[in-house]
């Protein structure tokens, strides 16, 4: 006997006791053999064809009526297996897409890791977020032999896996300049020069590049079109918007970029973030730049790491624990 005449003689079997007992035992026998069917990949429609037939051999005699009921059924469900076979195609290719992002997502964390340098009488604190599983922001610090050290914040326009290769081409270009070329003027126009000959049309990079010096307290920085910072005076206790004109990177090939210069104060802060921040929405509008600066100033007296780390959890209680876009936020605190 075949496994198909064997499954129809024991769903008979259980139906025709259920039917005339209603004995909650043939309904676990029919637990048990729907088990068997997911098994054998047994498809919905062929369940319901031995259904009719068990029904038909147990009630020869139904109405014709009730028969066309059934054959409807069976028809219907014919329909149901072939759209929840796609469904389940589809299902599998999404799972598999997932476990290749989710490699792709680790892969991108190995590649643009950096480590967050301790400089003498600079506190500096930094948090990066994705909103999903593939993070569009990238921040990556550069330590130089004069002592020195660059901080570079960017943001891919376009996001998932196309923005993680364009950041791990970003991160290879600058490990390859010369450290005599790490001014934030050069770096700027070196990587527009990188990006506008490797990536595709319609996707930029905007970037904003700072370059520190703890023997003379300055600060060089210079901007592709990234999201202004934030620079806070402590002799005057307020904070204004870093304003650097510069165009954002990939756009044409002959850019020039302005550098500008600050020279910071002991208990000066730079905040540097990206559009994740700045584009943070409450009750569905974007919150505004005092609101911004409110928080992060109520923050300010803690370490840096733990600023940062507390301003984000502020935006993030703000739209409900999902962000929207990507965050990341720095804080560098000249202490002395």
């Amino acid at each position: 006997m075949d496994t198909i005449k064997a499954d129809l003689k024991n769903y008979k079997a259980l139906l025709r006791n259920y039917i005339e007992t209603q004995d909650e035992k043939s309904l676990y026998g029919a637990e048990q053999i729907s088990k068997s069917f997911i098994k054998k990949n047994i498809l919905p429609e062929e369940i319901v064809n031995l259904h009719i037939q068990a029904i038909t051999e147990l009630y020869p005699d139904l109405s014709e009526d009730i028969q066309h009921a059934m054959n409807f059924l069976l028809e219907t469900m014919i329909s149901y297996g072939l759209a929840h076979q796609e469904f389940q195609t589809l299902r599998e290719k999404q799972l598999e897409l997932k476990s290749e992002i989710s490699v792709a997502a680790r892969m991108q964390e190995t590649l643009l890791a950096t480590t967050t340098p301790e400089v003498k009488g600079l506190d500096i604190g930094v948090i990066s977020v994705p909103a999903h599983q593939m993070n569009g922001d990238y921040h990556h610090f550069v330590i130089g032999k004069d002592g020195t050290i660059g901080v570079a914040i960017a943001d891919v326009i376009g996001k998932g896996i196309p923005a993680a290769l364009c950041m791990s081409m970003i991160k290879y270009a600058m490990d390859s300049f010369p450290e005599q070329s790490m001014s934030p003027k050069l770096i700027l126009e070196s990587l527009n020069r990188v990006v506008e000959r490797n990536v595709e049309p319609g996707m930029f990079i905007t970037m904003f590049y700072a370059q520190y010096n703890p023997e003379n307290s300055k600060l060089y920085y210079a901007s592709a079109g990234h999201e202004p910072g934030y620079y806070y005076s402590s002799s005057k206790n307020t904070f204004e918007e870093i304003n650097a004109n510069g165009l954002v990177l990939g756009v044409s090939q002959d850019v020039s970029y302005n550098q500008y210069e600050r020279i910071l104060c002991s208990g000066d802060m730079i905040v540097l973030l990206t559009d994740g921040v700045t584009e943070c929405r409450s009750n569905g509008e974007f919150v505004d730049a005092e609101e911004i600066i409110e928080v992060i100033k109520g923050y300010a007296h803690l370490p840096a790491q733990e600023a940062v780390i507390q301003v984000y959890k502020h935006f993030e209680r703000l739209q409900d624990f999902q962000l929207k876009d990507d965050f990341t936020l720095i804080i560098l605190r000249k202490n002395v």
